[in-house]
């Protein structure tokens, strides 16, 4: 394995903010590579979030429904949501699991620390599996419409086969939780 850089290699020479909205911020960065050469690289700064993967003492795994405008359809996927400034992300992972199912933890475990897309944001995102769950109303935000959804493990190959389950922090919870994601499309079956 090669040694890591002591230095980047690219060298920031300068940098402007494009577009400042509420969740993420955008900047315009130049840089300049080691060869001398000067570009363009546009980054997407989020406060971070954290996905939640609830496990009820059966195994099924508590799910949402919810409409996602950026791909222009519902998905079914583990609670999530944005941290909040100055708020640790257990504290995230706990308002989040109850806002948007009814249910609180006894006990979480962090599962993974993964970079969203690192080619163009810093969004990190944290998935815990809660453990000990105890049902209650869902609370989510006024301009969130998410149906709880209970699933049974075995039906995880066929939703996942038909996009139902298709976002990245989703399959990353599934795979570090049960040691794979299930295959899409039945490649390989």
């Amino acid at each position: 394995m090669p040694e890591p850089a002591t230095e980047p290699p690219e060298q920031p020479v300068s940098s402007r903010v494009a577009f400042q909205g509420r969740l993420i911020r955008v900047r315009v960065d130049q840089v300049r590579t080691p060869d001398g050469q000067e570009h363009t690289r546009e980054v997407a700064e989020h406060p971070g979030a954290v996905a939640i993967l609830p496990v009820l003492p059966s195994g099924q795994l508590v799910l949402v429904r919810q409409y996602r405008h950026a791909v222009g359809r519902t998905l079914l996927e583990v609670p999530a949501g944005t941290r909040e400034p100055g708020e640790s992300p257990l504290a995230t992972a706990q308002r989040e699991l109850f806002e948007e199912t009814g249910y609180q933890a006894a006990r979480f475990e962090e599962l993974a620390r993964f970079y969203v897309s690192p080619g163009w944001a810093n969004e990190e995102l944290i998935v815990y599996r809660a453990l000990g769950l105890r049902a209650g109303p869902a609370r989510p935000a006024d301009d969130e419409r998410i149906d709880v959804v209970i699933v049974d493990p075995e039906a995880l190959p066929r939703l996942v086969r038909q996009r139902e389950i298709a976002d990245a922090k989703t399959l990353v919870a599934l795979g570090v939780h049960f040691g794979g994601i299930p295959r899409l499309n039945g490649a390989g079956s």
